[in-house]
């Protein structure tokens, strides 16, 4: 089977040598993702709640131009730089979900890229 990369227009270009999504036999592997504005390529780095939500969006970046939407994610990955910042990360994360929440873990981990706070990573599957 041929994996379908998902390269959306506005979306922030790679850092490295990944592609921001990838769709194969209807599921979607979404990369992690930073708080990355994707028309200029600046980090959103003002309080951990601005952070999260530039990833939220750039997330649903990926799942639109997937043809899917937030209810479809089924498994996410949250990487933190402190555990301390879990309950603001939750709020906005938590947010961005109508029904049920996809399974997730979440981790602080001794570094992420660019300095950044917040790495969100997860797997869709269309309806």
């Amino acid at each position: 089977m041929k994996k379908n990369p998902i390269h959306p227009a506005g979306a922030a270009k790679p850092l490295a040598p990944y592609t921001p999504a990838i769709e194969q036999n209807g599921v979607l592997y979404l990369s992690g993702q930073i708080a990355l504005k994707g028309d200029t390529g600046e980090l959103v780095m003002g309080s951990i709640e601005e952070e999260t939500t530039q990833v939220m969006e750039n997330i649903g970046l990926l799942l639109r131009a997937a043809g899917l939407g937030f209810d479809d994610l089924v498994k996410m990955t949250v990487l933190l730089s402190d555990m301390s910042l879990y309950g603001a990360v939750n709020a906005v994360y938590g947010s961005y979900f109508k029904e049920v929440p996809p399974a997730r873990e979440a981790y602080a981990v001794k570094g992420l890229p660019r300095g950044v706070n917040v790495e969100i990573s997860g797997i869709a599957v269309k309806s």
